[in-house]
Parts: structure tokens; sequence; C-alpha cells
């Protein structure tokens, strides 16, 4: 009888679905540089934390913001843009959490494509693109502050060019290749794809230009609240933050050292964002192998915003941004 209870038991405790409660949504976009949370969710190194993510695709990185504040999303994977940081002057809590990538000087992220002809007619640089159209997915996006810094550094302003916001990545695609923009900005596997399909030239990588914090993970209020859970997907986060730095960021001698598993990552990569693993080889962006951010930078980027008309005030730093469940994570795993 007893036996027979015990059976009973465990049957019902082996049926029953784990961790139902612990589905966490998180708004994400098909590219290389959500390559660490793609190999999270394959690997299991969420639900060895109790969590399992449920990617939601979005096509740029505004709407993810929205759909946080929205409640429709847990947390959010992308790039860092002023729609994030007005929705948080505005009230809603949004906090900042952990690294998703940055602008790195040798490591492809973020490039300047132009027109095969505008490039085989000498277009080769960036003051080469005065008076030119320039495609981005949104004002107020990633690809606007990179594109504006970039200018900015080389002696030109945003009014040296015509912007054109094209709402999505592959609409941006699809301008340059007919030709209704004689550039674009866009992340990988976007500009390798348009050299191999031969209707674009990479002018520049943008992390050769101008390094910044271009991405994020960041946590919806309610989200933030459950402390235990939010700190259980960062568990998850930073150990696939470092299995991936060690697969493909790794350095030795000065240049990049592929580790043991980056054919792995690579394949991981291709097939959650659809490319090619040829154009995923091109390049990994760059992030912090245990995912800290550059949280000074983050304070560059919203005083640009405020400078630049997009914000009416500035944010402190401690309204957006919280490292501590990070930090209680990265300790955890120490143990």
């Amino acid at each position: 009888m007893i036996r027979s209870l015990l059976a009973l038991v465990l049957l019902v405790t082996f049926t029953l679905p784990a961790h139902a409660a612990d589905k966490v949504k998180v708004g994400v976009l098909k590219l290389t540089s959500s390559a660490t949370l793609f190999v999270g969710v394959e690997k299991g190194f969420f639900k060895e934390f109790g969590v399992e993510p449920e990617l939601v695709y979005f096509q740029a990185a505004a709407p993810i913001a929205t759909a946080l504040a929205a409640g429709q999303v847990d947390v959010g994977a992308t790039g860092l843009t002023a729609a994030l940081y007005n929705i948080v002057l505005g009230g809603e809590k949004i906090w900042v959490v952990a690294d998703k990538g940055r602008e790195w000087p040798g490591y492809p992220l973020t490039a300047i494509v132009v027109q095969n002809e505008l490039y085989d007619g000498g277009l080769r640089g960036v003051t080469d693109l005065k008076g030119k159209r320039i495609g981005i997915t949104q004002l107020g996006s990633t690809f606007h502050y990179h594109l504006g810094n970039v200018l900015e550094k080389h002696g030109l302003t945003l009014n040296d060019v015509k912007i054109v916001p094209l709402q999505a990545m592959g609409a941006a695609m699809e301008a340059l290749k007919g030709k209704q923009v004689d550039a674009i900005m866009l992340p990988q596997p976007f500009p390798g794809t348009a050299e191999a399909q031969g209707f674009g030239r990479i002018l520049a990588w943008g992390g050769d230009l101008f390094p910044w914090q271009i991405a994020a993970v960041f946590y919806s209020k309610k989200f933030a609240a459950e402390r235990e859970r939010a700190v259980n997907f960062m568990k998850g986060y930073a150990k696939a933050a470092r299995y991936y730095h060690d697969a493909v960021l790794a350095q030795k001698d000065g240049g990049r050292a592929p580790g043991p598993n980056y054919d792995e990552v690579v394949a991981i990569t291709a097939k959650y964002t659809g490319g090619k693993p040829e154009i995923i080889r091109i390049g990994f962006p760059y992030q912090d192998r245990n995912g800290r951010l550059l949280t000074a930078d983050i304070a560059k980027q919203i005083d640009w915003w405020v400078k630049h008309g997009f914000m009416k005030s500035a944010l402190p730093l401690s309204e957006v941004v919280d490292t501590r469940f990070l930090e209680t994570a990265l300790k955890a795993l120490e143990k």
C-alpha cells in the first residue's frame, strides 16, 4: 500500500508541468547580437535555474520597449533607444540590467552598407555620405544614435544627410536593393547578406568608428519585482554569456581565437536567426564575459538624446539601471 502511494506521488510529481509558472516572455530580434540568448535557450542554461524563456520576435528595438511597458513581455533584449529612455522618463519602470552587446573595435556588429554602384564610383568614407539618403529602422533607434555620432566625429551632422526611417530591418534591406536609399545602417547578418547577394558593400563597421553600449537586457517593473525569478533568469544569462564569450570572442596574441565551441555557437545562431553559417562567421559582437554593462556610457547616450531634442530632460542612471540582479547571480554562480 505504501509503495503504491509513493508510486502515485512520484507519478503526479513528474507528470505535472515543471516550472509552468516560470515561463518568461523575452522580446528579441533575430540578430547575431542575440546569440547569447539563443545559446542559453538551446543549451538549457536558463532551465537549469528554473526559468524557461519564450522568445517573442520583433522587427525593431523600440517596439520591444513599448511591449515591455505594456506587460506583453517580461524581459527585453535589444538595443538601447530613445523610446526606452522616454518610457522611463514618463514614469514607467524599466530596468536595464545587463550587457547584450557593444559596438567595439574589431568585432563586427553594425555596418554602414552602401549601394555597389556608389562604392565602385568612389564612395569610400564617412564624409562621402554628405547629401546621401541613409535608411535606418526608426528615428530614435540605435542606428539613429550611432549614425549621428559617427557623422559628428567626422565633422558632419545629421542635417548633412537625409535620414529615411523604414520601420523594419528587412524593409531597409529591400530599400537598398531597390536603390530607394543610397546607404543603410544595420546589424549582422544583414550587412554580410547584402554583400553576399551582390547589391551592397560594407563601407565600415560601426564599432571601428564609434564604440558604445548598443544593446542590453532589461526587465519590466513586474518581473523585476519577482526578485527570485529575475535573479534566476540572470544566472542562466550569465552562464550563457560566458559560454558565448569563450566560444567566439576570446583573443590570443592580439587576435580573435575561436574556442572549442565556436562551430556550435555558429550553428545555434544560424538556426535562430535564419542566417547562413558563412554569413554568421563574418563575426560576432563583443559583450562582457560576465554580462556587465558600460554604465557610464548609458549616461552619455541620455545626454545626446536630450541635446538632439528626443528627450525633454535627462534621466538619472539610478532611475533606469539596476545591476544588482546580475551581481547577485554572479555571486551565486561562484558558490
